[in-house]
């Protein structure tokens, strides 16, 4: 009995042993690798470099004041489309007070001037009437009176417009109204009722009151790299993506590239602006941030395949074809234009080739 246990245990223990290792060596054996094989097809491909700017109005005017004062009343606000001429703002004038008081002074002089010329001219006149004195002294007394007149008209529509910034003869000409100088669209306002503005002059930029842009025409101002603007002309094709209108694309047209570079974060950055061609159905609001891809070349409804099924050796190009199942060989092939992710067949492969993808 000891003797057939000892015998069981050592053919169990046989047993495992040669289980393991035919277990072990069933792991170990590679399975046979079974390639996937993909074909050519046609396709668009597009070339292009990418720049990132904003899309602003081509034509806005900052509206600024010729006359120094405090905001009286405002008459628009952001988004109101306005007209050329329309007022916009009216501004109330601080005096200067020595010419506030030189000019007070000179009304009061005109006044008494023609109170005195009025009591001469009476006295003439009357004289005249009764033919006591020639008619030639009586105009001379006719003309001072006048004169008297417009001096005192001068005097307070100069007081006037010492004081208030408008005179009796300016009406709505005056200059204490501010207009818009465009048709379009106010963008912003960046001031309110009660604050001070400066004119506009040689020697001071002055206060801007109004923003007014004309929203019907936008141009897309972006940078592009050094590397990249060497590739790139006046008159070709943008494809536009604003990042509020995530949904739809605008075409731009290269129309301006600067012929000086800026230095941005240790790279050399060129401006660029496009004109958009708007779609009726958004509306672009001033500012908004977009990248353009800028078509270098294009080619549409051609044959390609993914780049990454090329390989190379020295100068050729090859991929992989199935001639038989599960065997390849190299087949060398001209390719043309690539967008980064797809690659055009000139020649080589047709639509039917079954190419082996790589691992």
């Amino acid at each position: 009995m000891k003797k057939f246990i000892r015998v069981f245990v050592i053919i169990v223990i046989i047993g495992i042993f040669f289980g393991t290792v035919a277990f072990l060596y069933s792991k170990s054996k590679s399975s046979p690798v079974v390639y996937t094989t993909t074909q050519p097809f046609y396709t668009d491909i597009i070339l292009k470099t990418v720049a990132t700017g904003s899309v602003v109005p081509r034509n806005e005017i900052e509206i600024k004041p010729t006359i120094s004062g405090i905001i009286d009343q405002i008459y628009v606000t952001e988004g109101d489309m306005v007209k050329a001429g329309q007022v916009i703002a009216r501004i109330r004038i601080v005096p200067d007070m020595i010419n506030l008081n030189a000019a007070e002074s000179r009304v009061k002089r005109a006044d008494i001037a023609l109170e005195e010329a009025e009591i001469n001219y009476k006295r003439q006149k009357h004289l005249y009437d009764k033919q006591v004195i020639p008619e030639s002294e009586y105009i001379r007394y006719r003309i001072s009176l006048q004169n008297a007149r417009e001096e005192f008209e001068s005097a307070e529509n100069n007081l006037q417009l010492i004081r208030d910034g408008v005179s009796k003869t300016s009406g709505e000409t005056t200059n204490t109204l501010v207009r818009s100088t465009i048709d379009g669209m106010v963008l912003d306002i960046p001031v309110e009722i009660g604050n001070s503005v400066i004119e506009t002059n040689n020697f001071n930029e002055g206060t801007t009151i109004v923003s007014v842009a004309d929203m019907n025409e936008m141009v897309f101002k972006g940078k592009v790299d050094e590397s990249e603007v060497g590739k790139i002309s006046e008159g070709m094709e943008l494809i536009l993506n604003i990042g509020a209108i995530d949904e739809t694309e605008f075409v731009a047209i290269l129309e301006h590239i600067s012929p000086k570079g800026v230095e941005e974060s240790g790279a050399i950055q060129f401006e660029i602006r496009a004109a958009v061609d708007l779609d009726k159905d958004y509306f672009i609001r001033a500012g908004y941030s977009a990248t353009a891809d800028i078509v270098l070349d294009r080619r549409d409804n051609v044959l390609a395949i993914e780049e990454s099924l090329l390989g190379f050796e020295g100068d050729s190009v090859y991929v992989e074809i199935e001639t038989k199942p599960q065997e390849f060989e190299k087949q060398y092939i001209k390719t043309g234009i690539s967008d980064g992710i797809n690659i055009e067949i000139i020649k080589g492969v047709d639509q039917e080739t079954n190419i082996k993808q790589r691992v």
